[in-house]
């Protein structure tokens, strides 16, 4: 069998997001590659209800970035995942703030946000409230758990973690040490039920 009878070998990442500058086409191989990583991590992240919207607004965020890419770093994944983080740390932020707005409304005119608000809170706290982990998982600080969630769900290495948010790999290693260390400390201790 000659050479040009084999199939030429996939384009990288790197090599998609530039040729995407001039057909844009091009970047949906890297949408097909990675779309289902990064909704199966914010799934985990930020329950499926919020899941799709924010995938989605990662690969938009992305495909208008693209131009910034390094493209010396073949591969798209942690790129994609940082900017699926930042967004996700975005939409918090404005939840949080909503809340507050909520809380600072006089108690006839809350009563007919209760239920907006109900909702609101249910999907901030979905994954956290479900069991213990999660429990543990929401003490963490946000930068650990960031780092974390990462590695254990998005299934990045500590150099990808870095890349992913731009510290360096010993930062990330020493969240993700403390993180264990926080995990397997609060899994030592018994678990105590008020009110049962």
């Amino acid at each position: 069998m000659d050479a040009s009878s084999s199939s030429p070998e996939p384009l990288s990442d790197a090599r998609l997001i530039a040729g995407s500058l001039v057909e844009a086409e091009l970047f949906s191989t890297v949408f097909d590659r990675h779309f289902a990583a990064i909704h199966r991590y914010l799934a985990r992240r930020v329950g499926a209800e919020r899941s799709d919207d924010l995938a989605s607004q990662t690969f938009v965020v992305a495909f208008e970035r693209r131009a910034r890419f390094d493209i010396d770093v073949d591969s798209a994944r942690p790129w994609l995942f940082g900017i699926a983080t930042n967004l996700m740390r975005s939409e918090a932020r404005s939840e949080r703030r909503l809340l507050a707005a909520v809380a600072r409304l006089d108690v006839a005119s809350a009563g007919d946000l209760q239920e907006e608000v109900e909702r609101t809170l249910a999907r901030v706290d979905a994954s956290r409230q479900v069991d213990r982990l999660a429990g543990v998982l929401a003490d963490l600080d946000s930068d650990q758990r960031d780092v974390l969630l990462l590695h254990a769900w998005g299934d990045l290495s500590y150099e990808e973690i870095a890349r992913a948010l731009s510290i360096p790999v010993g930062t990330v290693r020493s969240r993700l040490s403390r993180a264990r260390a926080k995990f397997s400390g609060s899994l030592s201790n018994p678990i105590t039920e008020e009110g049962r």
